[in-house]
Order: C-alpha cells, then sequence, then structure tokens
C-alpha cells in the first residue's frame, strides 16, 4: 500500500501550528556539494553587495538609488530625474529576466541569489550552529528552562546578530543616501546627521527583526515574488523535485531493511528517513511536490544524495527536473511561453541599450517664457525663453554658453553670456533669441540651439520661435 500523504497539507504552512502561532524551525546542518556550490557563490556576492556602494567610477558611486533626491547610479552611470524613463524601463528588463528564469529553472533565484537567503543561511544560520549546536541541540536549547547556559548562549548571539544587523544597515544606508553622505555622519556624528541616524537605527531594527525572528517568513508572506511562483511554473519548469515515480513505486515508502531486495518487493527507493525534513530551512517536506515555501535551496538534494550513497541506492532521487522529465521522461524543451518572454526580453534590452546610448551627460531644456509675446527690435524679432542645464557628469564645465544651428540670429543671456556649471548641478536662467524678420517663413519656427563648453558641443535642444505672419 501506498504511504503517499494527504492533501492537507497543501492548506497549512509548515511554521505556523494549529493555534494560528509561529513555529520556529530547528533545520539540520547542511552539507554536500551543492551547498559547497551555495558558499562559493553566497560569499562571492556578499562580497559584492558590500563593496558596490563604495566602488566608484568616474567619480560616480558605482551603485546608489537615492530614493529622495531621486538619483541613481547603476554601474557607475548617473541617472537623474530627467532620466527617469531609463530606470524604468531597466526595472522593466529585471522583472521580465526574474519571470523568464523562473518559466525555465524556477525559485532558484530565491535559494541561490536573493540577499535575504544569503545573508540568513550563510551569516545568521552558520553562527547559530557554531552557538547553539545543530538541529537537535537548537531544539533542546528552546525547550530547556531559562538557567545559566541558555542565558549565556542567547545573549552572546543576539550581540552577535545584532552588530551584523548595524552593519548590514550601514551597507543599507549607503546605497540610499551615498557613501560619501555615510562617511560625512561618522565624522559629523549623530546629532549633526540626525535624520540618517535615525535611519540607520531604523534599519537596524528592521534586519535584526527579520533575522532573529521573522527568518523564513519574509519569504512565505512578504516576498511578492514567492507568490508568483504559482503562476510561473508549469510542468517543465525545471525545480527541485522528489522523484516520486522511483521513489514510491508500486508499494509506496518503507523503511530500508538489508536484507530484501526493493526491486522484487515492489518498494521505492525512499526509505522515508525524513532527512530531507530536517534539513530544509522552510520547513516542509520535498515530498509532497512543488510548495509555495520552497526556495530551491538543493539543501534536500545533498542530503538524500548522502543517504542513498550510503544505503547503495543510485542518487538523484531529489534533483532539478521538471515534472515531464520524471512522468514522462521527457527532455528539457524551450516553450513557447520561454520563446514569448525571450522575445519581451529582447526587445525591453534594445529599447534600453539604444536609449543609453541617445543619452548625454548634460540636459538642456529651454522654453519659451509662457504668455509671452515676440518683440519688435527694428528689423529683428525677439522671443524670451528660460532654461536649465541639467550637468549629470563628476565634472564642472567652465565655459558653457549657446549657439543657433541651422539659424542666423543672436543668443542673449540675461547675466553672464558665458557661465559654469558645477558637477552635479543645475543651471537655471533666462535667455533671448533674435532672428531677423526676413528668415522667418512662418509665425511659428522651430530652431535649434546648441549648449557649449567652450568650442565643444554638448548638447543640442530645439524650441519654437514665434513671429508675425510671413512677409512673404
Amino acid at each position: 500500500m501506498s504511504n503517499l500523504p494527504d492533501e492537507a497539507f497543501r492548506d497549512t504552512i509548515g511554521t505556523i501550528d494549529e493555534g494560528g502561532n509561529r513555529k520556529f524551525i530547528f533545520p539540520k546542518k547542511p552539507s554536500g556539494k551543492l551547498y559547497e556550490y551555495r558558499k562559493i557563490v553566497s560569499y562571492i556576492l556578499l562580497a559584492i553587495l558590500i563593496a558596490n556602494p563604495f566602488i566608484k567610477v568616474n567619480g560616480n558611486q558605482f551603485m546608489m538609488f537615492n530614493v529622495m533626491e531621486r538619483r541613481f547610479n547603476i554601474f557607475g552611470f548617473p541617472f537623474w530625474p530627467q532620466d527617469f524613463y531609463l530606470f524604468v524601463i531597466s526595472m522593466l528588463v529585471g522583472i521580465v529576466f526574474i519571470i523568464l528564469f523562473t518559466v525555465v529553472f524556477g525559485r532558484i533565484f530565491c535559494g541561490w541569489i536573493c540577499p535575504q537567503t544569503i545573508f540568513l543561511e550563510m551569516v545568521f544560520r552558520r553562527i547559530e550552529y557554531w552557538i547553539d549546536g545543530d538541529r537537535g541541540a537548537q531544539s533542546r536549547l528552546a525547550r530547556q528552562e531559562w538557567n545559566a547556559e541558555k542565558i549565556r548562549k542567547r545573549l552572546i548571539k543576539w550581540t552577535i546578530f545584532f552588530l551584523i544587523s548595524f552593519g548590514i544597515a550601514n551597507i543599507f544606508l549607503a546605497y540610499l543616501v551615498g557613501s560619501d553622505q555615510l562617511f560625512l555622519m561618522v565624522e559629523q556624528g549623530p546629532i549633526e546627521q540626525a535624520s540618517n541616524f535615525i535611519a540607520l537605527l531604523i534599519f537596524t531594527g528592521v534586519f535584526y527583526f527579520v533575522f532573529v525572528w521573522f527568518r523564513e517568513q519574509v519569504c512565505i508572506i512578504a516576498c511578492p515574488y514567492g507568490r508568483l511562483q504559482g503562476v510561473l511554473l508549469d510542468d517543465k519548469s525545471i525545480n527541485v523535485a522528489y522523484d516520486f515515480v522511483r521513489g514510491e513505486k508500486e508499494a509506496g515508502r518503507a523503511k530500508f531493511n538489508k536484507k530484501e531486495e526493493r526491486a522484487t518487493t515492489g518498494k521505492g527507493d525512499c526509505i522515508d528517513c525524513h532527512q530531507c525534513v530536517h534539513v530544509c530551512p522552510m520547513g516542509i517536506d520535498i515530498r509532497n511536490g512543488t510548495q509555495l515555501e520552497c526556495t530551491n535551496c538543493t539543501a534536500c538534494i545533498d542530503e538524500c544524495d548522502t543517504i542513498m550513497e550510503s544505503v547503495g541506492l543510485p542518487k538523484g532521487l531529489i534533483r532539478y527536473a521538471s515534472e515531464d522529465e520524471i512522468v514522462k521522461k521527457a527532455p528539457f524543451k524551450f516553450t513557447a511561453r520561454m520563446k514569448g518572454y525571450s522575445a519581451v526580453l529582447f526587445i525591453l534590452l534594445s529599447v534600453f541599450v539604444g536609449m543609453l546610448f541617445l543619452r548625454t551627460d548634460v540636459q538642456a531644456v529651454v522654453l519659451r517664457l509662457p504668455g509671452q509675446l515676440f518683440q519688435h527690435k527694428g528689423d529683428m524679432i525677439s522671443n524670451v525663453y528660460t532654461y536649465k542645464i541639467v550637468n549629470k557628469t563628476m565634472k564642472d564645465y567652465q565655459d558653457i554658453h549657446f549657439e543657433l544651428i541651422d539659424q542666423k540670429g543672436n543668443i542673449n543671456n540675461v547675466g553672464k553670456q558665458h557661465f559654469k556649471v558645477l558637477k552635479e548641478g543645475i543651471s537655471q536662467g533666462t535667455l533671448f533669441i533674435e532672428i531677423d524678420k526676413v528668415l522667418l517663413e512662418s509665425d511659428k519656427t522651430k530652431v535649434k540651439i546648441g549648449v557649449y563648453n567652450g568650442t565643444e558641443l554638448l548638447e543640442t535642444t530645439t524650441t519654437n520661435f514665434l513671429g508675425p505672419r510671413s512677409f512673404n
């Protein structure tokens, strides 16, 4: 008789008990080939995450997301509010890529790349194993009375966790306000930088709460990407999957018995040791099929392979596979849905790259002053304009001036004709454009204006020039 579980698990979460209270998970310390690969990937990503806000390219922070000032740096390229459309497209590219990646490879992003998982499993959880011990020791410690040993271990662990949370909060703040501002806060002290210091304390509290108490609940409850998994996955998506065809067979699971041949008894290769359940950081049983909580961390694969090897059965009872591969032995196929997402991703990438090439380091906007008509100045017609020049670079421009392109006439700036625009600065003002009336072919002429730094053309912009009805 088959030992397949009933369907009750689909209506419950492993981290919540019947009374609706939090049920803490004490996973077994993972080990194995894939776990070693995960450690390498995780520590490389951690190094990149920590270094990013402190690396500068051409004076620009490598990565910065200053939401308050609407300034973003991505790979050293600065994006201003005027470039917001580029930021939106880059986010769309990222979303479509993650969707495509999920359709093909399942939720592997969560288990291998997500910062929440990396910090929890490769930093906080490893410290917990070091202080509290493995699964059994942690479970016993949780039930233990508050004696000297428990108080000592809890104080050591919570203090270390707080210090790490404080460090993560500093890095997070460097992404938001910039590393220069973070160093300035350290130099000037919390009183002078009260707003940033309060933000730092709030972030510290949030990270401490997440990694000490909330933990895997972030992936189950708070993360929207986890909810997308149920919509995006299908029978052809590659996931961490239990081969139930091989594991159950006709007679279902059964404990291992050295004296019997499982092939002749009809029993499946799963020996029901529950090691895949004990090692799971989300507290699920992978043998129940694809579940919302599964992050594809591969801990169950390593553990199952170790057990299979120890009892002389083939590895791969739990492995990366699609449901079609397990049931139908069908090889991976790039489906029409995958091709559709790939096409959308290619189009968005093409648009994004094209817009990057069209983007300039200096942006100029020249607009006619609202409510003002043209003026006669002898044979010349004059219009008044306001201008704004945004310098997106980390260098000062010392000799900015305007010239008409493809049109004879004069541009007179109110104030100095040549002026400065400092790095990451904005210059605004008023100017007059004068054109001989005989050169105007209609009452509205489009003129092109060049913004120069000395003899170097930085940017061109167009505006409308109003004049009398055609003289011709």
